[in-house]
Parts: structure tokens; C-alpha cells; sequence
């Protein structure tokens, strides 16, 4: 509490500033506030979150099952001529190997116009925009024709188990028409247009455990009926497959759109070829070649994580075990994907058994016909008049398949721009205070754009 009043103090002294200097006071606040998950602790963020909504008079709750993961609610009152607008974004982070850090990663380091910190690309930086919006409206006391709700929620980085809770046991505090939600960046190009990705659908965790059987035996004597031997064998073949091409309404949309750039007219003569199941699969291997962020979106991708064997160096293990995050187009099923992965690995001795961490399900794409959609449209072409603006199929997924599923339109909004490597989950993570600043500036004309009269 003594780390959250602290961190108040410093963000309540901002009264003055501009919402995007807000945004850059509240990130390092909370970049501070370590939610690693596991295993969590997202309530140090959920009650600084109630401290700042508080002192501005924005009503504001806490809520969840357990006092140390609690999730956060504000409102901010609209004449409620139409229904709401929901910002969501998670207040957990992924843990951090320090040892592979330049900077210590829970003390918002900024050096050189550059906030570093576990979270300052996924997801704090889109909470503390939405936090400092949320704020500069109330203190201006615009007028919206809708309220305004925050939605903070813990454990999105490991069972989603915080969206869930409060979907099943206060749902009405969060229903609304639609949704801005993470998990897009504007992309930039060699020619200088830059592409407005807005997330519209996400793949699918279909995420499985090949367990591998053998003779255990002494490691001095080779054998072909090793259990690690079958496991290796396994993972190569399910991660080397290559994998049947499914296109969709988003992916075709976003590949037609991207073909028209000087960047990508590689793109343009394989678009066909995606279309024609006799060329599809070369086609998508060709294209992995050029890009892997685009190869991702056209079929079902596997990467090994986690292995499982043997406690003694020679001694051969009865058993050996892989977690492999799988990710499916929304359409194909589960069952389609475990008959593939089983029929590829073809070994009696390896099982292929589901794992933990499928909760979501796959969900229609949302609307491109949206006033959202279109507020978003008009706010990123005032921004840039040659901007190309186009929907978008995460690789990844979020909390906000469970909104779909509800029927809120959720978008990924992409905010800010890409600066060089995505850091998400990754060493260093970081963000430039210029690029926090522009896109909070985004993100508060979308709003009033859907919202004011």
C-alpha cells in the first residue's frame, strides 16, 4: 500500500498537464507496480487505478474472489442517449529473467526519450492511455452522449481467469456496445504509409502435451525405443508440417489492402495462388520466407515451450513430455487440429492430449460497419491523410474473445507505432514517450468522435 500511496502522490501533482503527459506519469507508476504472472498480485494495480479514479470523482470499484488478483471498474457518466463504450486492458505482465535485462525492468527507466519497463508494450502503456483519457474528460467535464467504462482485469497473461469472473458475476458493469482492447500497433512502411491494423478477430489457443513412452535403460546403451528420441521426433514433425491454408473474410481483406503498397507488391502475385488449394501451401511457404508476421495469419502455428524428461544424465527416462503453444485460424475446430498434429506424428508411443490454457473459443470477426469502426477510420485518416486503414487477424489472443462472445464488438486498437522489434515478452520492453504521447492523443479523438455530440 505504502509502494501504491507513493505512486499516488507523484500522479496527483499532474493536475496541469496534458493527457498525454498524464499517460507518460501513470506508465512509469505503474511499470513500478510489479504484477508478474504468477503470480499476479494485480491488485497493487487495481488500487492505485481507485486512488487516481477517486481523486478526480470518477465512481470506481474493485472486483473479483480473491483480495490479491482484483480487477477494476470506472465509470465515467455519459447522458446515456447511447449505450457505452468499454477500454479494457490487463493490469498482469509476463515474468522477466533479469539477467537478460539492460535496465532493472520494474523501475520505468527512461533514457533518451524511451520509458523501459516489463509492460510498457504489453499492456500498461494502453492502460495508462486510457487512464489519463478517462481523466482529462472528467476534468474538462466533456459531455458525452455515453458513459465511459475502464476495465482493468487480472490474469490475462496466463487463465483469463479475471475477464471471466467478472463476465459470469457483474456482467452489467461492464456491458456495452463495444470495445477498444490491446493488441495492435500501426504498422510503418519503407514507402511512408502507415498501416492502421485494427484488430478484428484472433486466432485460437489450441495448445496440446505430446507425451512420449519408452524402456528406461542405462544411457551407456542406445536404443531406438527412447522416449526422448520418440519426443524429439514428434515436435519436429508437428512444427515442420506444413500446414493447410484457411483464408477469411479479415485475412483476405488485410492481404488485399497490403498488396496495393509499393513494400509489399511481392505480395500481389501469390494472392491467387492462397486461393487455389493446389498452390496454397507453397504459396503460405513462400510467403513465411518474406515474412513471418503474415505467414502467421494463414494457417495453424505451433511452437515448442516447454520439455519434460529424465532425472538422472544416464539414466533413459520411461516418459518425456512437450507443451507446444498451437493457435488456429476461427475456422477450424479444436478436433480438426488434434486428428492433424495425431496423423502427423503417426507413432504408437506419443499421445497428443490438449493442454491447459484453451479457454477461448473461436468468435465471429467484429463489425467493419461499427460507428466505432468508422470513428476509428476518420481519426486515423485525419491523423494521416495516406494512411491505410484495415482489419486485422491477431496471431495471438486476448481477453477480448470472451467479450465477442457476448456480443461486443471488441477492437484491438492500434494506437502506437512500431518502433523496430516487438519487445512484447521479450527482454528490454520499452516504448518512446513521443509514441505514448501521439497515441493517447489517438485514442481520446476516437472517443470523443464515438461519443461527443
Amino acid at each position: 500500500m505504502r509502494q501504491v500511496a507513493a505512486l499516488f502522490l507523484l500522479a496527483a501533482s499532474l493536475q496541469a498537464q496534458s493527457v498525454g503527459d498524464l499517460a507518460a506519469a501513470y506508465l512509469k507508476d505503474l511499470i513500478r507496480l510489479d504484477t508478474s504472472n504468477p503470480p499476479g498480485n494485480e491488485s497493487r494495480v487495481a488500487r492505485y487505478l481507485k486512488q487516481v479514479t477517486g481523486k478526480e470523482g470518477i465512481p470506481a470499484e474493485l472486483l473479483g474472489d480473491d483480495p490479491e488478483r482484483l480487477n477494476f471498474v470506472a465509470r465515467l457518466k455519459g447522458s446515456g442517449q447511447k449505450r457505452p463504450l468499454l477500454l479494457v486492458a490487463h493490469s498482469d505482465v509476463v515474468p522477466v529473467d533479469r539477467s537478460q535485462w539492460t535496465v532493472e525492468p520494474f523501475t520505468a527507466v527512461e533514457k533518451d526519450g524511451v520509458i523501459y519497463g516489463r509492460g510498457a508494450e504489453d499492456d500498461k502503456q494502453l492502460l495508462a492511455a486510457e487512464l489519463a483519457v478517462m481523466v482529462d474528460l472528467a476534468r474538462r467535464k466533456t459531455v458525452l452522449d455515453r458513459d465511459l467504462i475502464l476495465f482493468s482485469e487480472a490474469d490475462e497473461e496466463a487463465g483469463s481467469a479475471g475477464a471471466k469472473w467478472v463476465i459470469e458475476h457483474a456482467w452489467q458493469k461492464i456491458d456495452a456496445e463495444f470495445a477498444l482492447n490491446e493488441y495492435s500497433y500501426i504498422l510503418p512502411t519503407a514507402s511512408g504509409v502507415p498501416v492502421f491494423q485494427i484488430q478484428t478477430a484472433e486466432k485460437v489457443p489450441t495448445r496440446f502435451r505430446l507425451i512420449a513412452k519408452g524402456v528406461a535403460g542405462h544411457g551407456s546403451l542406445p536404443r531406438d525405443d527412447n522416449a526422448v528420441l520418440h519426443l524429439a521426433r514428434a515436435i519436429v514433425k508437428v512444427t515442420e508440417a506444413e500446414q493447410p491454408v484457411a483464408l477469411n473474410a479479415t485475412t483476405r481483406a488485410w492481404l488485399k489492402s497490403m498488396a496495393t503498397l509499393p513494400d509489399y507488391k511481392w505480395l500481389a502475385p501469390l494472392l491467387p495462388r492462397l486461393e487455389d488449394k493446389a498452390t496454397s501451401t507453397a504459396a503460405a511457404t513462400e510467403i513465411a520466407r518474406r515474412d513471418a508476421e503474415i505467414a502467421a495469419m494463414l494457417r495453424f502455428s505451433v511452437s515448442p515451450t516447454m520439455l519434460s524428461a529424465g532425472m538422472k544424465i544416464n539414466v533413459i527416462p520411461n516418459t518425456a513430455e512437450a507443451q507446444l503453444d498451437g493457435r488456429r485460424l476461427p475456422t477450424e475446430t479444436a478436433d480438426e487440429i488434434y486428428t492433424r498434429l495425431r496423423n502427423l506424428v503417426n507413432d504408437p508411443a506419443v499421445t497428443v492430449e490438449a493442454a491447459a490454457g484453451n479457454g477461448q473459443g473461436a468468435t465471429e470477426p467484429s463489425s467493419l460497419t461499427t460507428s466505432l469502426y468508422a470513428a476509428m477510420e476518420t481519426v486515423f485518416k485525419e491523423a494521416a491523410p495516406n494512411a491505410l486503414v484495415v482489419p486485422y487477424l491477431m496471431r495471438a489472443t486476448t481477453d477480448g474473445a470472451y467479450l465477442r462472445a457476448k456480443g461486443i464488438a471488441v477492437y484491438g486498437v492500434p494506437l502506437f507505432r512500431k518502433e523496430g522489434e516487438l519487445r512484447m515478452h521479450s527482454n528490454d520492453e520499452r516504448i518512446s514517450v513521443e509514441n505514448l504521447k501521439a497515441g493517447t492523443d489517438l485514442l481520446e479523438k476516437i472517443v470523443l468522435k464515438v461519443s461527443s455530440r
